[in-house]
């Protein structure tokens, strides 16, 4: 009888429950509704009207779903800041009702601006009248066109509604696909360099024919695809613009391929005193953009170059062999990717050792370069004092660098060491001779240090 008590007791509880929470969520969700000036979906806003006492800015969004700009002026527009502008009005929380009705509209400056939104499905845009500031806490005082009620919004919207024509445009005019250019010719004041994609690697074709350091171009083509105007000083230049602005002899002229769009896209700028002026031939605006560009533009042919003599990670390493004549040694990564040796018996080596060589090999770059090295036995090269080769990658995908070591400069401290794939040589600092291994047990692991006995001492009696 107890038990049957309780159960009852509980199913009532549950009950009684339900209905509060019911009624409870019903009652916050009609608070919450009453609390909204505007309450529907930012993706169905298709033009927005935003009209302040000196202009009138019209939003339109084109079939595709992307904003432009059709007054005061024809342009693309900052997706980002219209759509923000969208969602904070179609979604209107009231900070709280000044005047239900009868309210005098022009006491609190409405209309000082008017913002219209145009929603998908609906006959009738909705028109918001925004007056003047609280100067208790700097809230808008507001009213809907359609609703009696005076009401203050958030102050935060102040600052979206203060934005300029140039605010709300798209400011990277000149953006491209960075990865589909496979050609660069740049010529900047009197450094002048092409270069060609070959592969996954960029490398000079003029004035030397050699390797480039893949991140140097790429953060050229990324700073010129990601210029943005400071300011737009020609909407469609003319002959007389193009010369007041410099650019009918720009410093810099850079000139892009992109040959799976079949275009040629060339980058024209212009210094003058602290201000940096760019057009290009697909563009017919002139802007003003940030002077930052120059640090990539200004680089010389050596600041180019790939200083790396092989270009891999250690951890990517999977085998490395040395040869030194007649001494030979090979180590594989194998079970729990540990390095064994290969030969002449396989044994685990000494983990760190082995890492540590590779490193060695990762880490080498040149302290100068020789473009014309003429005979190889020179350098120690004819054949090579020894030759090092390190295997990355799995069998899906695997990829060998050799490194051929020359004879040592003792004085200088330095070695030339070549990259077969390279026309050209490196000298390098010598330090990483150390680490070379000379005998089949470099790279085993140090034998256990025997203990000494501590002498026994004696009792005193």
């Amino acid at each position: 009888m107890k038990f049957r008590t309780t159960l009852l007791l509980f199913c009532i509880f549950a009950v009684l429950l339900a209905f509060v929470l019911f009624f409870e969520s019903r009652s916050k969700g009609k608070k919450e509704a009453e609390e909204k000036l505007i309450d529907l979906a930012s993706d169905d806003v298709q033009k927005i009207s935003l009209k302040k006492e000196d202009e009138t800015i019209l939003f339109e969004k084109d079939e595709k779903g992307e904003w432009f700009i059709r007054e005061p002026l024809e342009a693309k527009a900052d997706s980002y800041e219209v759509n923000r502008l969208a969602q904070d009005f179609s979604s209107l929380k009231m900070e709280r009702v000044v005047e239900k009705e009868g309210g005098e509209p022009a006491q609190y400056e409405i209309p000082k601006k008017e913002l219209t939104l145009w929603f998908k499905g609906k006959e009738q845009p909705i028109r918001l009248l925004i007056g003047m500031e609280n100067p208790l806490d700097k809230t808008l005082f507001a009213k809907r066109e359609d609703d009696p009620r005076i009401v203050l919004l958030s102050s935060y919207l102040k600052s979206t509604l203060d934005k300029s024509v140039f605010d709300f445009r798209q400011k990277d005019i000149f953006k491209f696909e960075t990865q589909e250019v496979n050609h660069v010719v740049c010529q900047a004041k009197e450094i002048a360099w092409e270069a060609m994609k070959k592969e996954e690697g960029w490398y000079l074709q003029k004035p030397v024919s050699a390797l480039a350091r893949k991140t140097r171009v790429e953060d050229l083509l990324r700073s010129l695809s990601g210029l943005r105007a400071k300011a737009f000083v020609s909407e469609q230049k003319q002959p007389g613009e193009i010369e007041k602005y410099g650019l009918h002899s720009p410093e810099y002229i850079v000139r892009l391929s992109l040959p799976s769009q079949n275009e040629e896209l060339t980058f024209f700028l212009h210094k003058e005193g602290d201000k940096l002026y760019a057009t290009t031939s697909s563009s017919p605006k002139i802007v003003e953009v940030e002077t930052y560009l120059l640090t990539d533009l200004d680089k010389k042919v050596d600041e180019l170059r790939e200083k790396k003599v092989v270009d891999f990670y250690t951890w990517e390493a999977k085998k490395v062999s040395v040869k030194a004549g007649e001494f030979s040694l090979e180590a594989a990564k194998e079970k729990e990717d540990k390095w064994f040796l290969q030969t002449p018996e396989k044994k685990e080596a000494d983990q760190s050792k082995v890492d540590t060589f590779i490193r060695k090999m990762e880490s080498l770059e040149a302290i100068e370069f020789i473009d014309t090295p003429g005979s190889l036995s020179d350098y120690g090269l004819d054949p090579a004092e020894v030759e090092v080769t390190i295997t990355t990658g799995d069998e899906k995908e695997i990829k060998t660098y050799e490194v051929h070591i020359g004879r040592e400069d003792t004085e200088k401290k330095q070695v030339v060491v070549r990259n077969p794939r390279l026309p050209y040589l490196f000298r390098v600092d010598s330090a990483f001779l150390g680490e070379m291994p000379r005998e089949a047990k470099a790279w085993l692991p140090s034998p256990p240090e025997e203990k000494k006995e501590e002498p026994k001492k004696e009792n005193k009696k």
